[in-house]
């Protein structure tokens, strides 16, 4: 199991020895005050500082919220009076009163809700257990990081005052200390040097406002003896042999740099190279540009004169089309008024012909009648004539004329 480095969270073997001592420092610092305590280590990263605890505390409890990192500590640092859980630093799962000893090294600055963090130490702290906390100086931080700006990890950076406050909110008794890499001569024994007592004289007085590279402060609920000064040295603490080695690595990188540097100046020639022909090319192109620009706004003057004439003739169209539609309203107009006018008419000459054809029905009808009645007349004639003749040829009628006797038959 590996964990990424970020640049924050320190990883073993993959940090330089400087900024390794500076977080090892502050574990080694602690570990005096874990001596058989149940102790808390908040941010616990990759679980170097938690195994150093654990080498004087009773048990020690590591946290972070990264399952990466948690994994990666719990694979790389096994002890009996050791674990390693998931646990936010602003939720810590844990009853109050459970630790004799909490540790929160460089997790404060990355909280936007810190005094979250601060209310969960004083909860979950034992009475009479000790709270430690460390955080970069927010000005001196300001100053080395001028160049390379702001650090985009920290949510928030204390200067002394406010740290000093901060903690006193929770935490009545607080004893704060400086932390910096110090130029010191050493004088140790050959061998046994860890079996002899160590004296520390330090001169001047400790600027924290402005000097300081970090803040660390030993808090708690009731009043703590005193704290002495503490002084680390660390196995590589020959700084004059460590210097030359930094040195002899700045000039190999330098050497390296000189040889990308004579590679960029290379590149950067054939680039300005580059540059030049693409210039000239870019001028053509822009006369090219410019000519065609030209052709454009003539072809578009030309458009115009076009649009202008299209419009003249779309303009007479549209008269002459209004003047063809209004003779042909005006004729729909005149075929409708005529065709009532014929309609009107024709129902006139319809009813006048029905007129016609009813007279003519009751005059064939009276010629029928009349022709029926003439011929029966006829017929009355024709038997009056036949009754006449019989008259006429009666031998009776004869002698009654001949005696002047009888009717006179016509």
């Amino acid at each position: 199991m590996s964990v990424e480095f970020t640049g924050e969270r320190v990883v073993p073997g993959e940090v330089d020895v400087d900024l390794w001592n500076e977080h090892i420092a502050r574990y080694v610092f602690a570990s005096r005050l874990a001596r058989r305590k149940r102790t808390l280590d908040i941010g616990c990263g990759a679980g170097y500082g938690s195994a150093e605890l654990a080498a004087n505390a009773a048990h020690v409890t590591g946290v972070d919220i990264s399952d990466e990192a948690v994994a990666y500590a719990s694979e790389h640092y096994q002890r009996s009076n050791l674990s390693f859980q998931v646990a936010p630093a602003t939720a810590l799962p844990f009853d109050d009163g459970s630790f004799d000893l909490v540790v929160a090294f460089e997790v404060i600055e990355h909280l936007d809700d810190w005094q979250l963090l601060l209310a969960e130490a004083r909860r979950v702290l034992a009475p009479g257990g000790q709270f430690v906390v460390s955080t970069p100086n927010k000005a001196y931080y300001a100053e080395s990081r001028a160049v390379s700006g702001p650090n985009p990890f920290h949510a928030h950076e204390f200067e002394f005052g406010e740290f000093k406050e901060a903690l006193e909110q929770h935490f009545p008794h607080t004893l704060l200390f400086t932390e910096n890499h110090s130029d010191t001569i050493v004088f140790r024994p050959a061998v046994g040097a860890q079996q002899i007592p160590v004296e520390v004289r330090l001169d001047g007085d400790a600027a924290p406002a402005n000097e300081a590279h970090f803040y660390i402060a030993v808090c708690a609920a009731q009043p703590m003896t005193g704290a002495p000064a503490f002084l680390y040295v660390p196995t590589a603490a020959n700084v004059l042999r460590e210097r030359e080695i930094h040195i002899h690595r700045l000039e190999r990188e330098l050497e390296t740099k000189d040889s990308w540097l004579g590679e960029a100046r290379s590149k950067h020639a054939e680039l300005v190279r580059l540059h030049d022909d693409q210039t000239l090319e870019l001028r053509t192109r822009n006369e090219w540009a410019l000519e065609l620009n030209t052709q454009v706004k003539n072809a578009g003057l030309r458009i115009d004169e076009l649009q202008l004439a299209a419009t003249e003739a779309v303009e007479g169209y549209e008269a002459e089309i209004g003047r063809i539609s209004g003779e042909r309203t005006a004729a729909i107009k005149w075929g409708q008024e005529k065709e009532a006018e014929l309609l009107k008419q024709l129902e006139a000459n319809r009813a006048e012909l029905s007129k016609c054809v009813a007279l003519l029905q009751s005059t064939e009808a009276t010629v029928e009648e009349r022709t029926k009645w003439a011929q029966a007349l006829d017929a009355e004639i024709a038997n009056l004539r036949q009754q006449l003749e019989a008259i006429h040829a009666s031998k009776w009628l004869r002698l009654g004329r001949r005696f002047g006797v009888g009717p006179q038959a016509g």
